[in-house]
């Protein structure tokens, strides 16, 4: 399949780890250039190395708070003078609280909101200037199957995330005449192949720092979280960044170019809307 994706401008938000990583390396195998947007900038240099060794046509680092508007629109500006144009972004930016709903503090709650909805929102609007100036373009939202289905342990995470998921659908609707694509791809638990190497620090992954990064190491509680997870899927295993990369590339290349305001679910068959 021809992607039209060779010396195409990507923006990856949350490109240091997980899925934003292997997001990052995919359009690399397609000789992208690739600029990483992460507040995490060691993992995100390592990442940018890891890029170039795979075909990146060009890497760029820009250490940015998506939950800042200035931030993202400055961002915007570095990458549009680094690379002189932006064909494709990509809004992966996520994270779930481990709290329920009724132990939330009001900083978690500010924090789930600004970083699952809000991030989404700020960068979506400091692109479409460009987009709509030049009439191409494409945005990829990662959105998650708590959107689609509700989670109960994850409320408003799942709130924020169906909130993706109506929001690529309303700007599809408005840009798509100004030849732009705005799509979803929804993941459910997605597991780092690698923990030394697929997280930073930001990462709810991440084994010393991450909410989840010890749990995940404990095998107690390890083969309870896998169990719990597994119990509905169709196929009976949990998924790598590297499969939901594809879908990515796919949703921003020219072989999708009549594809809008969709979402595509990638997990293994757990949920099936």
């Amino acid at each position: 399949m021809e992607t039209g994706l060779k010396g195409k401008v990507i923006i990856v938000t949350g490109g240091a780890s997980n899925i934003g990583k292997g997001i990052v390396l995919a359009f690399a195998k397609e000789g992208s250039k690739v600029a990483i947007v992460d507040i995490d900038e060691a993992q995100s240099q390592k990442v940018a190395g890891k890029a170039r060794q795979l075909g990146a046509e060009g890497t760029l680092v820009v250490r940015t708070d998506v939950t800042s508007i200035d931030e993202v629109e400055n961002m915007v500006k570095v990458v549009l003078k680094e690379f002189g144009t932006i064909d494709v972004l990509v809004n992966n930016v996520g994270w779930p609280s481990d709290k329920p709903l009724m132990e939330e503090t009001k900083e978690i709650l500010d924090k789930e909101i600004a970083l699952n909805l809000r991030s989404t929102i700020n960068c979506t609007r400091a692109v479409l200037p460009h987009m709509i100036q030049v009439c191409k373009g494409s945005v990829v939202n990662i959105g998650s199957d708590a959107g689609r289905t509700g989670d109960p342990s994850r409320v408003i995470y799942s709130a924020c995330k169906g909130g993706v998921i109506a929001l690529t659908k309303a700007i599809a609707r408005d840009v798509g005449r100004h030849g732009i694509t705005v799509n979803c791809v929804c993941p459910n638990t997605i597991m780092p192949g690698d923990f030394g190497e697929d997280v930073g620090e930001g990462s709810v992954f991440h084994p010393k720092k991450g909410q989840y990064g010890i749990n995940m190491r404990s095998l107690p509680q390890s083969m309870e979280v896998l169990q719990a997870a597994l119990a509905s899927h169709a196929i009976a295993r949990l998924g790598t960044p590297s499969e939901v990369a594809p879908a990515v590339v796919f949703l921003a290349s020219e072989a999708a170019s009549y594809i809008t305001g969709q979402t595509l679910s990638i997990n293994g068959g757990d949920a099936m809307i």
